[in-house]
Formats: C-alpha cells, sequence, structure tokens
C-alpha cells in the first residue's frame, strides 16, 4: 500500500471502461482486465529528492550505464513502395562468453560482425551491437513457443535507451528453462527493437525518414516475425513517441493485429494540445522543445544528403530552427504533405486510435509529464473502450520515474506482460461492444464514426479511399 503523505509516494490511478475486458485466467475464474492490472502493479515511490515532473525528467541527463543488452542487427528493406527504404531491427541476443565492460561502435567486448553484409551499413553502431550474418539470419526461424516483444524507442533513440533496455534486462535475462526453449536470449522472453529510420546510428537511402504515425515499419517487421517464429505470442511496447506509433498501429490493424497484448509509457496522444502546452512556458519551450528540436536537426545534419533529395526540403535555413515544431513545419510538413504542423500534429495523433484498438493494452503516464502531458490523455476515449487500461501516477515526469535505485515504470510492464503470457489465455475472452455513441449509446443512429480514417493518406493504400 502507498502512502500518499510519504516522501516520494505518489497517487496511483486507474481509467477504464464500466464494462471491462473479462479474460480467462489460467487454472482459474474468469477476471476483469482493470482487477488483473491494479493486482500485479506495484506502488509507486519515487525519490524524494526529484519531487516534481522537471526534477524527474532533468534527472535523465545523468547518464548511467543500465543494464546490459546484447543486439544483433539486420538491415530490412521497405516492402511497401510507398514508403521505399531501409531500417533497422535490433535483436536481443545472451552476452557472448567474453563480454567485458566496455562497449565502443558495436563493443571490444562482442566478437561479432561490424559490417552490415547487406551493404548498407551504419554511421555508427550503438554499444553491444555487432550485425547478423548472413547465414545466422537464414537460420534465425524457430517453432519455440517462447513470448516475443517487439519495442518501439523514443523520439530519435533507438535500441540503446537506458529506459527501453531497463524494461528488456529483467525479461530476457538467462534462466534455465529460457535457454532449454531456445530462442537467442536464454531468457524467458525473446525481444527486438525496431529502430526508427535513420536512428541508432543507422543510415538512410531515400528521402522518407519517418514520423508520429509511421506505422509501416512495424508492420513489416510483425508480418516477418510471425512467418519466422509462428508459434510465438507477439507482444508490443512504445515508449513515447514509439508509444503514439505503437498505439495507432493497434488501432490500423484493429480485430486482425497480430499481437497479443501491448503496453504504451508516456504517449503524448494529442500532439498538438502537446505541442501548445509546450509553447506556453519558458521551460516547454526553451529546454524541452529546444532539447528535441536540437536532437532532429542532428539526425537531419547526419542524413541531410538523402533527406534533401526531395526537393520541397534544403538544408539553407534549418540551423536557425530552434524548436520542435520548427522542425516539424520545415521537414514533416514537406515529406508527408501537410500544410501545417498543427495539421500534422492532428493527424498523426493516437487519440482517436484507441476507439479501434481490439487487444488487452496496459497504458503508463505520469500526470506531471512536462512533454506528454496529462491534458493531452484521451481519458475519456480510454473509458469507452473495454480493451484498455490507464495507469496514472500523480509524479514521474517523462519516461522517468526514478527512485531511490532504479526507475519505477519497469515494474508495472514487466508485471503485466508477464501475466499476459503466463496466467491468462487470451484465446478465451469475453468481448464487450465498444461504445460507438458517446456514454448513454446504443440507440440507433444513421451516423457513424470512423476513428483510424486519415487526412494524409496515400489513396492506392487507403482502405477507406473510395
Amino acid at each position: 500500500m502507498a502512502f500518499s503523505w510519504f516522501p516520494g509516494a505518489c497517487t496511483t490511478t486507474y481509467t477504464h471502461s464500466d464494462k471491462p475486458l473479462i479474460v480467462q485466467v489460467k487454472n482459474g475464474p474468469k477476471r476483469a482486465l482493470p482487477e488483473i492490472c491494479k493486482d500485479v502493479i506495484p506502488p509507486c515511490n519515487l525519490s524524494p529528492m526529484l519531487f516534481n515532473g522537471h526534477l524527474q525528467t532533468a534527472w535523465t541527463a545523468f547518464k548511467y550505464q543500465g543494464p546490459k543488452i546484447h543486439y544483433k542487427r539486420r538491415v530490412f528493406e521497405a516492402e511497401n513502395p510507398a514508403f521505399k527504404g531501409h531500417f533497422t531491427i535490433d535483436v536481443v541476443t545472451a552476452p557472448p562468453p567474453s563480454a567485458g565492460t566496455s562497449a565502443t561502435d558495436g563493443g571490444p567486448e562482442d566478437q561479432g560482425l561490424r559490417e552490415d553484409p547487406m551493404g548498407i551499413g551504419h554511421h555508427r553502431l550503438p554499444p553491444r551491437t555487432t550485425y547478423f550474418t548472413d547465414k545466422e539470419f537464414e537460420n534465425l526461424g524457430s517453432n519455440d513457443t517462447k513470448p516475443l516483444l517487439i519495442s518501439l524507442h523514443g523520439l530519435s533513440g533507438g535500441s540503446y535507451e537506458t529506459y527501453l533496455r531497463e524494461v528488456l534486462e529483467p525479461l530476457v535475462k538467462a534462466t534455465s528453462e529460457g535457454e532449454k526453449a531456445g530462442g537467442m536470449s536464454g531468457g524467458d522472453w525473446e525481444a527486438l527493437v525496431v529502430n526508427s529510420r535513420g536512428c541508432a546510428g543507422s543510415k538512410i537511402t531515400t528521402s522518407i525518414l519517418y514520423n508520429a504515425r509511421a506505422t509501416w515499419d512495424m508492420r513489416q517487421v510483425v508480418k516477418w516475425a510471425r512467418k519466422t517464429w509462428p508459434k510465438r505470442p507477439i507482444y508490443g511496447i512504445g515508449y513515447s513517441l514509439g508509444a503514439n506509433i505503437l498505439t495507432n498501429y493497434l488501432g490500423e490493424e484493429g480485430e486482425n493485429c497480430q499481437l497479443t497484448a501491448a503496453v504504451v509509457v508516456s504517449n503524448p496522444w494529442k500532439l498538438e494540445v502537446a505541442s501548445l502546452a509546450l509553447q506556453r512556458s519558458y521551460l516547454g519551450m526553451e529546454v524541452y522543445s529546444k532539447a528535441m528540436g536540437k536532437s532532429m536537426l542532428a539526425l537531419f545534419d547526419t542524413h541531410a544528403k538523402e533527406i534533401t533529395e526531395n526537393k520541397n526540403i534544403s538544408s539553407e535555413g534549418m540551423h536557425k530552427l530552434k524548436y520542435l515544431h520548427e522542425f516539424d513545419r520545415a521537414v514533416q510538413c514537406a515529406t508527408w504533405g501537410y500544410p501545417t504542423e498543427g495539421a500534422y500534429y492532428r493527424d498523426a495523433s493516437s487519440a482517436d486510435s484507441v476507439l479501434a484498438i481490439r487487444i488487452p493494452v496496459l497504458a503508463v503516464h505520469a500526470r506531471d509529464d512536462p512533454i506528454a502531458v496529462d491534458e493531452a490523455v484521451p481519458y475519456e476515449e480510454i473509458k469507452q473502450n473495454p480493451y484498455i487500461v490507464m495507469c496514472a501516477t500523480s509524479g514521474g515526469g517523462h519516461l522517468s520515474w526514478f527512485q531511490t535505485q532504479g526507475r519505477w515504470h519497469p515494474k508495472p510492464c514487466v508485471a503485466f506482460l508477464n501475466e499476459m503470457a503466463r496466467n491468462v489465455d487470451l484465446a478465451k475472452i469475453d468481448a464487450p461492444e465498444v461504445a460507438s455513441h458517446g456514454p448513454n449509446g446504443g440507440l440507433p443512429t444513421p451516423f457513424a464514426f470512423t476513428p483510424m480514417r486519415r487526412k494524409a493518406r496515400v489513396p492506392q493504400n487507403d482502405p477507406y479511399d473510395a
């Protein structure tokens, strides 16, 4: 039990449908999804020294090594011609027998391939990352039944991010059962990270970067994973911008989603609301928006030759830009055909996508998050969908939740994923209807709301295009 008066103790609230998803517990009774979440998620007690969202978020700048996760990388070529280009996935592997304590450009501790066999290459390999050989990749498939977790990182991050590795570590750490079950990690779970184009030291090969609704690479990876490991249940987790992308993917897939369950952490949800909130305060503009703008400008500089193949984008004047919304205006609008960054934000937001999700989802949010602000959270939409449970803590900042030791957010994420994988039979669920006409819905109406219809689209690929 958490004591709200205790220094660092947070209040945890849950938002969900009044008629939630009912699932079958293995060797037990049927239970409501919110009950399960409340039972497995521990109290949130944070460091009393980091007593607000700004301090929590700022603490991420003080780097510490975090768990040592080792990866094998593969470069994928996009199958959809509308989004031509290349992207990378990093698959978690067991540490090599000779693993040491340092890692630079793939890691001297790793005895592995540091050159891309496909010839695309990289600008810099993250720590503890090497490439699959062609033979290793060809032999990757198996019929094991271990759960597989696919992760999507934040704005300009990658598989190396500490917040991401802290969730992976308890899932993939070596166990005797995990080693017997096969796979590459040696743990009870297998895992991989989809790196957004140009991120984590990867190269891009066309002018197409990524955006807040860039679901196409995730979709290709899920299809590939299902073919490669036909018996593995697949789960997803996304952080910040990756959470927005994952939520949109889940909504787009709807009842046909190949994932078993998912977690979204620090999702900005309504991007225009979040952007305007940043612009209203000094810290929002001069610290957070400027820092995110700087990270995207660095990404642009690394890939300027390829990005400026789009004649709507020029390197001239780019370094006069300071803030994230200015970058989005100059690059994202020009790439995707949006007239303003506001139009882009509204179209790429994931708040409406909540209504189309048809697998169990846990959303984790800090109400004092200065970036994924509380006013952008679609609480009412969440109440309309029985498949989603929102766990909101009163403190924690953005992707932070620092405790006296470690972070809190891996605990609910890992607990939920393990509960879904080990103790819940998701083949046996009672799926109530998702409300589509408001909280007092049910009356017949000639009108229908389509949450996944986009404004910007490639017509020949758009299922809603008449």
